[in-house]
């Protein structure tokens, strides 16, 4: 996969994006994806209502046309899964996102011959460990509760395409039941993309809304 995306200086995809609670579908969005090297990507949704997701090297960007507002946010400081995938317009390393990867034989691909992987985000492992100690401090017995019974993080998994490496499906699946998937299509090679399309201009009369950051984070102590 990372072969498959490294030569190219702008890349364009349609998405398709469901997101699920306990296993129900609860809302499916569509749109196209832009990405551009280095580190800028554009996320047009078209269905069910027009918004926009963008992050221009520096910045995280959310704008609801519906709402007259836009939320901004230190790309680096977004929690936003799509934030991810902007690897795809940096240096196409995985393993700047994901600390350990797997086959996972036991999920099933959507197209038959794709390979499916886990991905283990990176840092998730120190902290599992951290959490592991203090349980062990706090309580023998709980530290020996298995992860999904205890500090089970957040199940990643990655589906590509085995003859091309294209990037086909990627599945996030939240420990207290949420899931939310992106699937790609029309994969294509440095399309003629403008550079101003990844720089956000607010509309006249849009409220520009900095995001909240957690207070640790907002600590560099």
């Amino acid at each position: 996969m990372e072969h498959r995306y490294r030569a190219a200086k702008t890349l364009q995809a349609t998405f398709l994006e469901r997101y699920t609670e306990n296993g129900r579908t609860v809302r499916v969005e569509s749109g196209v994806a832009y990405f551009r090297r280095p580190g800028k990507m554009r996320w047009e949704y078209a269905a069910p209502e027009n918004n926009l997701f963008l992050i221009d090297g520096k910045m995280a960007w959310f704008y609801v046309p519906a709402d007259h507002t836009v939320t901004r946010v230190p790309a680096k400081q977004s929690t936003d899964w799509r934030t991810p995938l902007a690897l795809l317009a940096g240096e196409t390393k995985v393993s700047r996102v994901c600390a350990r990867i797997e086959l996972a034989p036991d999920e099933p691909p959507d197209k038959a011959g794709d390979a499916v992987f886990t991905c283990t985000v990176r840092g998730t492992e120190k902290a599992g460990a951290e959490s592991t100690k203090q349980r062990e401090r706090s309580s023998p017995a709980s530290a020996s509760l298995g992860p999904q019974q205890s500090e089970q993080e957040d199940t990643i998994l990655l589906e590509i395409a085995r003859e091309s490496g294209e990037l086909v499906r990627i599945v996030i699946r939240n420990k207290g039941g949420v899931g939310i998937e992106f699937h790609f299509a029309h994969w294509l090679d440095d399309p003629p993309i403008a550079e101003a399309l990844f720089h956000f201009q607010p509309p006249p009369g849009v409220a520009i809304v900095n995001a909240e950051l957690p207070s640790q984070a907002a600590n560099p102590n």
